[in-house]
């Protein structure tokens, strides 16, 4: 059965998309710890991130950097944290979220937005790559 982030990639499920290529995919978070929180994910599934080969691991990296930068331009703060943690959906995923206050990393922070201020974001930062 695909995970919840392969019905994203696919299609099935709506994203707030921000950057693709033929590996990767990158979206906003829709539950936050902070404005620009998105998620970068491999479009091959695999639970854990170390369990992933080699230059999938680094593709992921690199990939996640890209984004990362798109959103250092796009949203004020004073940097871009990156968290993998994986224990809500059995698919890697990256967090980054941009960071203003430690509390954004704690998981038990969150904004609320918008269907109109995550499409208004996610087009703000795709614009920066």
């Amino acid at each position: 059965m695909p995970t919840l982030f392969t019905r994203i990639i696919d299609g099935e499920i709506p994203s707030y998309k921000i950057f693709e290529d033929d590996n990767y995919y990158a979206f906003l978070d829709i539950n936050p710890n902070a404005k620009g929180h998105t998620l970068c994910i491999p479009k091959k599934e695999e639970d854990k991130i170390f369990d992933l080969d080699e230059d999938a691991y680094l593709g992921l990296m690199g990939f996640s950097r890209k984004v990362a930068k798109a959103l250092e331009k796009t949203v004020p703060c004073k940097r871009v944290g990156i968290a993998v943690v994986g224990l809500e959906v059995p698919h890697v995923h990256v967090h980054l979220i941009p960071l203003n206050d430690m509390k954004e990393m704690t998981f038990q922070h969150k904004v609320s937005m918008s269907d109109s201020d995550f499409e208004i974001l996610a087009s703000e930062i795709r614009s920066n790559f």
